[in-house]
């Protein structure tokens, strides 16, 4: 078991550093990897647009090193941008032991290889302030021809598409940290359907496509879900939105967890979804489909005022408060 402080370098040597630095990526664009006492490490983006983003991981405990380098380089993707490395604090609570420390080192590299991204350093500790892992990461991401995709990009007239299905990271998460309880509720091939949604998490492949298309605004869909990422690219853009509900698309995996836990899915995190404002989303979900990526068209930038109809009812498109992850009724045991 750890003491509470910095990691032991040994420690550190044998199950982080090592790990990443035989890791099977290596990037030419890295010029300075970590390694014990290096403060920092280094890139060339060869006269590029370096973008960078940061995200913590405080809702889940299990996968928290492989869900905290996805979000980030989606984040990345999202710009239009190739994420190149990520930094990672990683802050464990009393009781750790190097199994922990070593599972959520796997996680990590593994998702890291799935983008094709070096880790280029952080630092991970013990500590009694936190009662389960806390991961804070910075991702860096570089441009091609040194253009950009920003939230605030929407214009009046264009579609909103959504990829893949609304909830997406927030099943995984439940079905993970809640699976005793929803064993008793849902059927076995739902639970592990939605444990499987974990290999839809990355948004590189349509960012490509909606970049190559004429996206002009593209957001990933973290904390309060799809109507909250909606209602964020329209005020971000200073326009409004109209959102179809109806057409939101919902796997039942999503929809019997979130039933079972007294949420609503479309205001539940759902990283590995994008949100992709363009002119003519009919012709850009045909693109993704035919690529093997779900998209669907829900919504219109309109002037003004942000809408969603349901039901052959509209009433107004609320910010969102909190996400849904965090009201989840049942308890962990």
């Amino acid at each position: 078991m750890f003491e509470i402080g910095k990691i032991p370098p040994q420690i550190l040597e044998k199950l982080v550093l090592e790990p990443v630095t035989h890791s099977k990526i290596q990037r030419n664009d890295i010029v300075v990897r970590p390694k014990t006492g290096e403060d920092c490490s280094a890139i060339d983006p060869q006269g590029e647009l370096c973008v960078f983003s940061t995200d913590p991981i405080t809702g889940a405990t299990k996968d928290a090193g492989y869900l905290a380098v996805h979000i980030n380089c989606n984040d990345v993707f999202s710009s239009g941008a190739e994420p190149v490395g990520i930094l990672m604090t990683v802050l464990l609570p009393k009781n750790s032991d190097e199994k922990d420390l070593e599972v959520l080192t796997k996680g990590t590299l593994e998702a890291a290889a799935e983008v094709g991204i070096e880790i280029l350093g952080g630092h991970t500790e013990v500590t009694d302030a936190v009662n389960k892992p806390v991961i804070a990461a910075t991702i860096i991401g570089k441009t091609k021809n040194r253009n950009m995709i920003c939230t605030s990009g929407a214009k009046v007239g264009q579609d909103v598409v959504m990829t893949k299905w609304a909830g997406l990271e927030g099943t995984v998460i439940i079905a993970q940290e809640y699976e005793t309880q929803l064993q008793n509720v849902v059927p076995k091939t739902i639970l592990e359907e939605a444990k499987s949604y974990k290999g839809f998490l990355s948004v590189g492949k349509e960012a490509k496509i909606a970049v190559e298309h004429g996206a002009t605004a593209m957001h990933d869909a973290t904390e309060g879900g799809i109507l909250g990422a909606v209602w964020e690219v329209a005020e971000c853009s200073g326009l409004g939105v109209t959102v179809f509900a109806d057409n939101i698309p919902l796997t039942e995996a999503t929809q019997s967890i979130c039933k079972n836990a007294e949420i609503d899915p479309l205001l539940l995190i759902s990283s590995g979804t994008m949100v992709i404002t363009a002119f003519d989303g009919q012709a850009l979900v045909e693109k993704l489909q035919k690529a093997g990526v779900q998209a669907a068209v829900i919504g219109k930038i309109t002037e003004k005022e942000k809408l969603i109809q349901k039901n052959g009812t509209e009433k107004t498109l609320q910010q969102p408060v909190s996400d849904a992850l965090y009201q989840v009724k049942f308890r962990q045991v």
